[in-house]
C-alpha cells in the first residue's frame, strides 16, 4: 500500500440485501466489510449469495492499483451495477469470489 492509503477487510455480521427494480439480487449475513482510504465502506457479498443468473457480464474492466483488475456485471437497465476482483492482489485475497454492489441495503 502506498503511504497514507490503507485497506482493511473484516468479516461482517450485518444483513446485506441488494434490491433493484423490486427484485432481490443478493442477500447475505456474511459480507466482507472493506474500508479503503478515500472511499465509502463497501460490502463484498459471497458469490453464492448473489443471483448471478440475473446478471450479464459486462465488457467493462477497471484497474485498482491496490486491489487488481475488476470485472463488472449489468442488468438491462443498470450497466455495471456490480463488480468483483476475480484475481485480487495478495493483500486483499479475501475478496476473491465476492461481489460488490453500489447501493446495498444494510441492516
Amino acid at each position: 500500500m502506498s503511504r497514507g492509503h490503507t485497506i482493511t477487510i473484516e468479516q461482517g455480521d450485518r444483513h446485506v440485501r441488494v434490491v433493484h427494480g423490486g427484485q432481490v439480487l443478493a442477500e447475505t449475513d456474511r459480507p466482507l466489510v472493506l474500508r479503503e482510504t478515500g472511499s465509502p465502506v463497501r460490502y463484498y457479498i459471497p458469490a453464492e449469495d448473489v443471483r448471478l443468473d440475473l446478471l450479464t457480464p459486462s465488457g467493462t474492466h477497471t484497474v485498482c492499483p491496490f486491489k487488481g483488475t475488476a470485472s463488472y456485471w449489468s442488468l438491462p437497465d443498470a450497466p455495471d451495477l456490480v463488480w468483483a476482483y476475480p484475481d485480487p492482489k495478495p493483500e486483499v485475497a479475501e475478496i476473491k469470489d465476492h461481489l460488490c454492489f453500489y447501493a446495498p441495503e444494510v441492516s
